[in-house]
């Protein structure tokens, strides 16, 4: 059957957006606020497969809606600052086809025909944090808010240490400026953590949590409907819980379910078994993997042993199967709580906080 809905790939938007509307409302009403507000500076913290991609893009699409052009999600590279000037100037140009034209300057500032100009003192092109700062204040002026949005933030790069600073400066100067950041929480810890960068500790964090499943089952129901699926309320809950919340995952079940359907749209046991059993092997060869790729031995060691004990276990317990003292495995601990891998589960006790990681690595070790 043809799978119109999930849309299962990193970076791709599903064609509805599940379980976040009263964070994207709090997140819009926070963005709107007055100028120089904290709430107008947030970082989203979230594992790989929670959803950060899609909810930038969605937040841009409803900042629009409130006079802001928005700098979409911008991944952190050398040239960062340049493409995130270029999408404002091509946001606002969108914007104002048809209307009057923000004018003032040449077309030759930017090297760009389209309708945004700036009013500049010299001919040759400035840094682009001057350009940026131009197209705040120019926006400002016209009664305009500019957002901007960077998706996968890398830890203490000189091109994130930059952004930061000129967005400090427009802060300072009154214009009607947003910014929202989102990465894994070790990287974003990371920066925080940053002297240069002290302003973004009193920025908003949010922590991306697993969906509920209740709205997951809701837009299943919706969704197998919709494209003709026909299953039994037991076996679609089912698919719900495997889940565990994740938007990611929530595609990857979805779509197979779909992919492995009876010709005629029925879904079976068997059928939802084959779906469910491809949906964690593609999330833990896309998520597990890339997961644990990016961690020390230790940090392994520490999620092996871990994976051994169960689904959640004590320090003391980790620390002897690792074959180290306490202490020594607290270090651990505490950094793979910072990367959101684990988390608290009780005093003095700690559990996965990636869904089917567990497995993956029992797997590997047998």
């Amino acid at each position: 059957m043809n799978d119109m809905i999930f849309s299962p790939s990193f970076g791709n938007r599903p064609s509805s957006f599940v379980g976040r509307d009263e964070m994207l409302e709090q997140l819009v009403g926070g963005l709107t606020s007055a100028p120089g507000s904290r709430e107008r500076a947030v970082v989203l913290l979230g594992q790989r497969g929670s959803g950060k991609t899609v909810l930038l893009w969605e937040l841009a699409d409803r900042m629009r809606q409130q006079n802001f052009v928005v700098a979409t999600p911008t991944i952190v590279s050398e040239s960062m600052l340049e493409r995130i000037v270029e999408k404002i100037i091509d946001d606002a140009d969108a914007a104002s086809k048809g209307k009057t034209r923000i004018s003032g300057g040449s077309v030759g500032v930017f090297g760009f025909s389209a309708g945004l100009q700036l009013q500049r003192e010299a001919h040759e092109p400035g840094s682009p944090q001057h350009q940026l700062t131009q197209l705040c204040r120019t926006l400002t002026k016209q009664g305009r808010g500019v957002l901007i949005l960077v998706d996968e933030l890398q830890a203490n790069t000189p091109e994130v240490k930059q952004l930061i600073i000129t967005y400090q400066e427009l802060v300072g100067e009154g214009l009607n400026v947003a910014i929202v950041l989102a990465g894994l929480p070790g990287a974003v810890s990371a920066t925080l953590n940053d002297k240069v960068l002290t302003f973004l500790n009193r920025a908003r964090k949010i922590a991306l949590e697993p969906l509920a499943l209740g709205d997951v089952d809701a837009f299943l129901a919706r969704s197998f409907r919709k494209i003709g699926l026909s299953i039994d309320g037991d076996l679609r809950r089912t698919a719900s819980a495997f889940t565990a919340g994740s938007p990611y995952l929530l595609q990857l079940v979805g779509h197979n379910t779909v992919q492995y359907a009876e010709p005629d749209g029925a879904v079976t046991a068997e059928t939802l078994a084959d779906a469910l059993r491809t949906s964690q092997e593609d999330f833990e060869n896309d998520v597990c993997r890339t997961t644990l790729a990016a961690l020390s031995e230790k940090d392994v060691k520490f999620l092996e042993a871990l994976a051994v004990e169960g689904a959640e276990s004590s320090i003391a317990a980790i620390a002897d199967r690792m074959g180290v003292t306490p202490d020594y495995a607290q270090k651990y601990r505490k950094r793979l709580i910072d990367a959101g891998i684990i988390q608290v589960a009780g005093r003095g006790r700690v559990a996965m906080a990636v869904p089917y990681l567990s497995d993956h690595l029992q797997r590997q070790r047998n």
